[in-house]
């Protein structure tokens, strides 16, 4: 089952519906979230950076169970937190502050792992490469800065000053509204959206600026394509443009690559790309959450959210919609909050990163269980959808395959490196030991 998660930055909760038969399932309250503020924790649990509370020098972000609509989790953090990006494992969650720090918790424990300083101006968006190995932020004053999360997490470069990040650039002449990325890991692009009218394209590779489009219009949110031939722009005048990838950085003329637009009739300000039903989710000003499709570019479905503008939209595809007592004992109560401010007391700080959570007996034989359903359910969704979602499927199969055999070469690239630098280790701690080599006489 496939769910569509929005939220609104006034106190109107966060909206959750089943979007194949449009019934709405919760309604999770107490929360107001920020722009991009609002992640899905690996499946498992949502979690949201609230606004700003009247209170200097604070912020929070709140936790919440699939099954419950009150908050499961509160943690009051150093400063306000202005948007959230988790990686798909649920393994860690980062924080962009209003000041421009980055944090990074661990999610099992709450820690505070890392604290560095992004830029001097706020966080405006945040998000993951599609591997997990890079974090993309984006600022108000118009920079981008691509962070290696092994760089991060690596406690001797951090000590030694190092810098954290792969790239740093400035294109944008104004607040970096959204960011995306592709697919291919290292070997990909992302498009950044800025109030400045334009959107850009960017090789995460290279770091270099591959195009540019300038639109009538300063582009809220975008979306992307999978097969990244077209990518989605939102604009404030209410129209969402479908325009085409350029082949230079130097064009400027709006119109040079734009080839349509859906007429979404107010200002949008979150984008969404749903690739296994091919159609795009939007939300707007006007409270409304619309479904469109693609072909035909006219609304399909629309949700009502509430009075506030929609400020984020996430889509999930749940395993099995989890009963109170499971969800409560596994991902509400059982969860810490995050840490307000590193331990730097802590004893064991060298064993910090984790990959991920570990399970139990019986955990483990629930998620076979519901494997074992989600299979069930995805066969017979695919017979009842016919020839043409099948096609779309085994696409989508052979691009998930390609995408891990990348995966396991970047991964074995980053462990002959930690090899051959503990073996490096080794050996100068064997030769201090031994001291100087004295010359027989």
């Amino acid at each position: 089952m496939e769910v569509l998660v929005a939220s609104s930055s006034t106190d109107a909760g966060i909206g959750c519906w089943d979007l194949q038969t449009g019934a709405e399932l919760l309604r999770y309250k107490s929360c107001a979230s920020t722009p991009h503020g609002l992640v899905c924790v690996g499946q498992r649990f949502l979690a949201s950076s609230q606004g700003p509370s009247g209170i200097p020098s604070s912020g929070s972000v709140f936790y919440w169970s699939w099954s419950k609509p009150q908050v499961e989790v509160k943690s009051f953090l150093a400063e306000q937190i202005m948007t959230l990006a988790a990686n798909r494992e649920g393994t860690y969650i980062v924080g962009g502050g209003l000041s421009g720090d980055m944090y990074l918790w661990e999610v099992a424990s709450g820690r505070l792992l890392r604290k560095w300083d992004g830029r001097n101006r706020g966080v405006s968006c945040l998000v993951f490469s599609d591997d997990d190995s890079l974090l993309i932020s984006g600022f108000e004053d118009g920079w981008i800065t691509v962070w290696s999360l092994l760089k991060i997490l690596d406690d001797y470069r951090s000590q030694q000053g190092s810098k954290l990040y792969e790239w740093s650039f400035r294109e944008h002449i104004d607040r970096v509204s959204d960011i995306k990325s592709g697919c291919g890991g290292h070997n990909t692009i992302i498009v950044s959206a800025g109030m400045d009218r334009t959107c850009k394209i960017w090789s995460l590779l290279e770091g270099k600026l591959l195009g540019n489009i300038e639109f009538e219009t300063p582009i809220e949110a975008i979306a992307l394509d999978p097969g990244e031939r077209v990518f989605y722009a939102g604009g404030w005048n209410g129209l969402i443009y479908v325009a085409r990838y350029p082949k230079s950085p130097s064009s400027k003329n709006h119109g040079l690559h734009i080839i349509g637009s859906f007429p979404n009739k107010s200002k949008v300000y979150c984008l969404e790309y749903v690739a296994r039903r091919n159609i795009l989710v939007s939300g707007s000003q006007d409270g409304l959450v619309r479904i469109w499709d693609i072909r035909s570019r006219k609304t399909i479905g629309q949700f009502r959210h509430g009075k506030g503008r929609v400020n984020n939209i996430v889509v999930v595809r749940q395993q099995l919609y989890p009963s109170p007592q499971t969800s409560s004992r596994r991902h509400g109560s059982l969860l810490p909050p995050l840490e307000k401010y590193a331990n730097s007391t802590d004893e064991d700080t060298d064993t910090k990163t984790v990959i991920g959570f570990q399970e139990t007996y019986s955990e483990s034989m629930d998620a076979k269980y519901l494997s074992y359903h989600v299979i069930n359910n995805h066969i017979e969704e695919l017979q009842q959808q016919g020839p043409a979602a099948s096609e779309m499927e085994m696409d989508r199969l052979e691009l998930d395959c390609q995408k891990a055999r990348q995966m396991v070469q970047q991964w074995k690239k980053m462990y002959e490196d930690l090899h051959q630098y503990c073996v490096n280790e080794l050996l100068e701690e064997g030769n201090e030991a031994r001291g100087p080599i004295r010359k027989s006489a």
